[in-house]
């Protein structure tokens, strides 16, 4: 579960020049050659590319954007970063490097270095450079006077801004204001214009954020022509976590600016209805919960309406959450309501696990199975009445009452609705089918996987020393006495002896929390929806290097902050990778970890296999992500027991399924969604 800060709305930008700075006439492409090395931001520039116009209309276009044309000094000066970045727009057909741009006094043509003709035919149209003033990449960064640029899309207009990296729309209301308790419909609203230049308010949550919290955001390289469709790129589509009962679309983790300019992607962001307000459901009333489920689909309906206008591909959709975001993925691969509206899946650290060890349940069990309407009500919704003192009287009285009560208190309380349930409409089976192919699962290519030790989030460690290897187990686990002397006969989980008896004890049982709750059950997915022909194809990893991520027992780092020494792999930590918005950096392994990490993801988002493809990867000049894909060799598809999957580091490696004994010993082995997942 993702902890992220609590993101207000800001007083909407107020705009002291007129916004001109729009793709009514050209198409907008905003270039810079991004290494992902944040303190390395100062020593890059990037540039605007404009469609095709006549040289006497070159400095007029440039002007249009409060910029001008670029000058031959400054593509002198990033020489490099130009070479790559304009080889690039002629490696993917977006323009004909060979022909060249406008720009101050002249034009330059790529031929593996830059050319600068000493003369060309004014009356010719070509493709414009023009400056890129709005230099700050952070993901904080704010609208200046001169960086708006506006969309048209659905009768409505979207002020937007650009920073160092993108475009950026953000705060976009993607459904109606939602009234409690039923579902979302998409924003109806015509004619209005939209200040995107801030993020909108999270979802109620922990004491703050509001019930009007339906917002898309948006960063993208690429804005065409209005009216156009040519040149659209891939769109990854974020969910995120936060257990049902936090989180945002503005974390700064999950900021796309970074992976939409150097992996020429369009990236979105949404919030989605949580906790009581999300995922209530009463049996025998029509409030039959998935509301943020609904939400995540009704944001698809929209994206898919309009994200053509923004650059980015309608038809080629990639479904991406961490965590919650991960069993809402999971959620979308088995929706009647979702399948046929993406074209791709990620589940990163998707939870599982369920009735083991003697335990009454698992915390992760309700993420991938689900709930009746009746069992939700009977794990949550009556002490949600009791402790808002909504209990007495007939069940509308009750309801009436429970809708008085104020958002921030609702999701506060100490019981909250965050169940996914069987409602018949958004979710109507107990668990995703993966022991066939089927209609009920989206055949579609996926993608899942943890990071190292997931579980030690969710374990406890001990506050005082233990006296003995048992009394650990019993203690990070919440076992008696008697389960935790059976994992000690099993002998599949060897206690190793550093000394620290507390420690050691600790690392066997998040090892244990990080099979049953993840990795067994994210196995067994992969494995039963590759082997049934459930899904396309499947793909599966396992994070070796992180940092930072959720860390309830306040655990440290690697020793010195050296990740050559050992240090657990957090749940959540995963993110920076995935997003390229890490911001230490320990060793240079971690950049280049980064480097190559991302561009696995993003190629699935572009291809539906994480294999980038090696010539672009040379075009870009991506020299380290060569490297790390040479060393390591080709990601291979989930195809028997043995998987195989891909280890990510730098460079990574390939091996088996891990665990695979102790999974089975644990009741969740690789043939358990085979077996109907009994």
């Amino acid at each position: 579960m993702a902890i992220l800060a609590a993101v207000a709305h800001p007083k909407p930008l107020e705009l002291r020049t007129p916004v001109n700075a729009s793709n009514a006439q050209t198409s907008l492409t905003l270039i810079y050659q991004n290494n992902l090395n944040l303190s390395d931001d100062k020593n890059h520039v990037g540039a605007l590319i404009l469609g095709e116009v006549p040289r006497a209309s070159a400095s007029a276009a440039c002007a249009a954007l409060n910029e001008k044309l670029l000058s031959k000094s400054i593509l002198q000066k990033y020489k490099s970063d130009f070479i790559r970045a304009l080889s690039y727009q002629d490696y993917s057909e977006y323009s004909n490097a060979a022909d060249g741009y406008y720009i101050e006094n002249g034009t330059v043509i790529v031929e593996d270095q830059l050319v600068f003709p000493s003369s060309q035919s004014s009356r010719r149209t070509l493709p414009v450079l023009c400056t890129q003033s709005a230099n700050n990449g952070s993901s904080s960064a704010t609208a200046v006077d001169g960086s708006e640029v506006v969309v048209v899309s659905g009768g409505n207009t979207f002020v937007g801004f650009r920073n160092q990296k993108s475009f950026r729309f953000l705060g976009i209301p993607y459904a109606d204001p939602p009234q409690r308790w039923k579902y979302s419909s998409m924003y109806s609203k015509k004619g209005q214009t939209i200040q995107a230049t801030a993020y909108g308010s999270q979802c109620a949550q922990g004491g703050s954020g509001s019930e009007d919290c339906l917002f898309i955001n948006i960063e993208t390289p690429y804005m065409p022509k209005a009216g156009s469709k040519q040149n659209l790129r891939p769109v990854l589509f974020w969910i995120h976590g936060g257990g049902f009962t936090g989180g945002s679309g503005a974390d700064p983790l999950s900021s796309g600016g970074n992976l939409a300019s150097r992996e020429d992607i369009v990236v979105v962001n949404i919030n989605y209805r949580l906790s009581t307000l999300g995922f209530l459901a009463i049996p025998g009333t029509n409030i039959t919960g998935n509301y943020g489920i609904a939400d995540q689909i009704v944001a698809l309906d929209w994206a898919i309406a309009n994200i053509a206008s923004f650059g980015g591909d309608p038809k080629q959709i990639t479904i991406i959450g961490e965590s919650a975001g991960a069993g809402s993925v999971r959620t979308l691969l088995g929706s009647p309501q979702a399948i046929g509206k993406y074209q791709g899946a990620v589940a990163m650290s998707n939870l599982g696990g369920g009735v083991t060890l003697g335990l009454s349940g698992d915390y992760g069990t309700t993420y991938s199975s689900y709930y009746t309407i009746e069992q939700s009500y009977a794990v949550a919704g009556s002490k949600i009445f009791s402790a808002a003192g909504c209990n007495s009287g007939q069940v509308t009285s009750q309801i009436s009452c429970l809708e008085q009560i104020p958002a921030l208190k609702l999701v506060s309380l100490p019981t909250v609705a965050r169940y996914v349930v069987q409602d018949g409409k958004y979710v109507n089976t107990p668990n995703l089918i993966l022991s066939t192919r089927n209609a009920n699962t989206a055949h579609i290519p996926v993608m899942f996987g943890v990071t190292r030790d997931d579980g030690a989030s969710f374990s406890t460690y001990p506050k005082t020393p233990i006296s003995n290897h048992t009394q650990g187990l019993q203690v990070s686990l919440g076992i008696n006495s008697t389960w935790a002397q059976k994992i000690v006969d099993s002998k599949l989980f060897p206690y190793y002896d550093t000394g620290n008896l507390t420690l050691d004890s600790f690392n066997v049982s998040q090892r244990i929390a990080t099979d049953k709750t993840f990795r067994c059950i994210d196995q067994a997915t992969v494995y039963a929806g590759a082997i049934s022909g459930a899904f396309e194809k499947a793909f599966y990893y396992q994070f070796e290097r992180t940092i930072n991520g959720y860390d309830p027992n306040n655990l440290s780092g690697p020793k010195d902050n050296n990740p050559n020494n050992p240090y657990f792999r957090f749940h959540g930590a995963d993110m920076p990778w995935v997003f390229g918005t890490l911001s230490t950096i320990r060793d240079p392994n971690d950049l280049y970890s980064v480097q190559l990490v991302s561009g696995y993801f993003a190629s699935f988002v572009k291809t539906q296999t994480p294999n980038p493809d090696p010539e672009y990867l040379r075009v870009r000049g991506y020299d380290k992500t060569i490297e790390g894909v040479r060393r390591t060799g080709p990601w291979e598809q989930v195809s028997g027991p043995r998987g195989p999957i891909r280890f990510l580091d730098f460079p990574g490696r390939k091996e088996g399924f891990v665990d695979v004994d102790q999974c089975a010993w644990l009741g969740y082995g690789l043939d358990y969604y085979l077996k109907g997942g009994k």
